[in-house]
């Protein structure tokens, strides 16, 4: 199994179009506000998350990329749904139709630190005021939770 599967298919077909499963979630405080990660490669607010690695389940992926991006160990307590119509162009030129599977989050350990090349800020945002979300996929999933309308699907 790679350590980066993504990184070992790119240099197998360079930028084509390509199928990525992904996996996150949202962690909220005492006051109803999420969790969001300033993104470094789109420079822009999202939700913490990421792809699968081989061998990986999609909560097992949630839960690594917590740890990753924000320092914080959690557990998935709830699936809110899953998106998987959606293309994104990444800033290196790499083209994906993105398959996202969302799970409601709880912390179980760890303190939320910026401490990787990812991830440029982490703060919590009330859901009626948040910044400008660097993707289609993560505004709707945002939508649909502020909403209470989970589970989703496209």
């Amino acid at each position: 199994m790679s350590d980066d599967y993504i990184h070992s298919l790119r240099e197998a077909v360079g930028h084509q179009p390509i199928i990525l499963n992904f996996a996150g979630g949202i962690l909220t405080n005492a006051q109803g506000d999420v969790l969001l990660q300033k993104r470094t490669d789109f420079n822009a607010w999202g939700l913490p998350g990421g792809a699968l690695e081989l061998g990986e389940s999609q909560a097992e992926a949630c839960q690594r990329e917590f740890k990753e991006e924000t320092g914080l160990r959690v557990k998935v307590t709830q699936l809110l749904g899953s998106l998987s119509k959606a293309t994104q162009r990444y800033p290196n030129g790499d083209l994906a139709q993105t398959i996202v599977t969302m799970f409601k989050v709880e912390v179980v350990g760890g303190t939320l630190e910026v401490a990787n090349a990812e991830t440029a800020d982490l703060a919590f945002f009330a859901l009626d005021n948040l910044p400008e979300i660097f993707n289609d996929q993560h505004q709707v999933v945002l939508t649909h939770y502020r909403k209470g309308q989970y589970p989703f699907y496209d």
